[in-house]
């Protein structure tokens, strides 16, 4: 297993007894734990205790937040216990410990604490009948779709809001390098990009050269929405849609008679099974010729700069089992590699740490 120089602490015990046995505890607790950190931010009071010179007493806090004597008590003890918080025994006063900090300032744990609470919570109840049938449980409680993709215009509107928050927070760190990689590198003038939901990706495309053409592939529904959002903005009429069901293995991609110089794929992969992904790097394959690169952009777990982000992307694992489709995940490269290979093709290249954490392999035809 290739592991990143951050990983490999997985390899040998880091804990004494006495912390394992805690953090034991901790994820026996987690979903309570889970709420308390929402509440506390949801509520305001991180924020009220940051803003107060030397903390705040729970009555102040009471005071400001407007909250019951009782509530505060709760989530403040909780919040102690939790590590959120740290207190002065002789006043009383509470302020934030560094995790409360992360709470409340990193861009990256509010968009995940969002998504958690508002796709991922009821569903993942279902997470065990997920795993044993391998299909989606957890999507029942918001409809009768076969994936949350067929369902994503049809979620109620914060768990869309929240739903593309996380998708595109991460995709949209690593656009920036992965323009240059695309254009400066391989100057691409013709550009398929598959799964591309709302057409941001393609947007970027056009406005960073002014004489490429980008095709978003993805399902019909999806391409109406991107259809309506690149309306009117610069460069639209260089981009076109085509609706396809790429989980339909009858379904072929557009055949260009130059073939594209690029096909995109951000984000795209993990959403199936290694063996659909294979199916889909096949049919990618046919459309290829031997100028044509096919970009793989992908967080993978096992190349990550920093140990959370893959404490992250291991967990959002969970999310593509319960309620997105109930047999994809967060690969790591051995895995893609594989997928890779088993399509007839072979890998170029692979840039890393672009963003929050994302590689691109670079493929072409075997």
């Amino acid at each position: 297993m290739h592991l990143s120089p951050a990983l490999h602490k997985y390899t040998e015990e880091q804990l004494s007894a006495r912390e394992a046995q805690r953090l034991a505890e901790f994820i026996a607790w987690g979903p309570a734990i889970f709420q308390v950190a929402r509440l506390m931010l949801r509520f305001g009071i991180l924020d009220f205790i940051r803003n107060q010179d030397g903390g705040a007493t729970r009555a102040e806090i009471c005071h400001g937040c407007g909250l019951s004597d009782y509530a505060v008590k709760c989530l403040t003890e909780a919040s102690l216990a939790a590590g959120i918080l740290i207190v002065e025994p002789s006043t009383d006063r509470f302020s934030l410990s560094k995790t409360g900090w992360f709470l409340l300032n990193d861009p990256a744990t509010r968009v995940n604490i969002d998504f958690n609470h508002d796709v991922n919570y009821e569903g993942w109840f279902r997470l065990e009948q997920s795993l044993r049938n391998g299909s989606p449980e957890g999507l029942r409680h918001f409809g009768d779709w076969p994936t949350i993709y067929e369902g994503l215009s049809s979620l109620p509107p914060q768990v869309q809001k929240s739903w593309f928050a996380f998708d595109h927070f991460y995709s949209d760190s690593a656009f920036p390098e992965a323009l240059k990689v695309i254009f400066d590198e391989h100057h691409v003038k013709t550009l398929y990009d598959v799964g591309g939901n709302t057409g941001k990706w393609a947007l970027l495309c056009v406005a960073y050269d002014p004489d490429v053409r980008v095709r978003v592939l993805d399902l019909p529904q999806q391409i109406s929405m991107m259809e309506e959002n690149v309306s009117g903005k610069e460069g639209c009429e260089r981009i076109s849609g085509h609706g396809i069901n790429l989980l339909d293995p009858a379904a072929c991609f557009p055949l260009d008679e130059d073939g594209p110089d690029a096909i995109w794929m951000s984000q795209f992969l993990d959403c199936f099974s290694m063996e659909q992904i294979v199916d889909i790097l096949r049919r990618a394959r046919e459309v290829m010729k031997d100028h044509t690169r096919l970009f793989i952009m992908e967080t993978l777990w096992d190349r990550q700069r920093f140990e959370p982000a893959t404490l992250c992307l291991t967990m959002t694992s969970l999310y593509f089992t319960a309620l997105a489709n109930g047999n994809s995940k967060m690969y790591n490269t051995e895995d893609m590699e594989q997928c890779i290979r088993d399509a007839g093709l072979e890998l170029e290249k692979i840039y890393d740490h672009l963003g929050q954490g994302h590689s691109i392999l670079v493929v072409r035809k075997g």
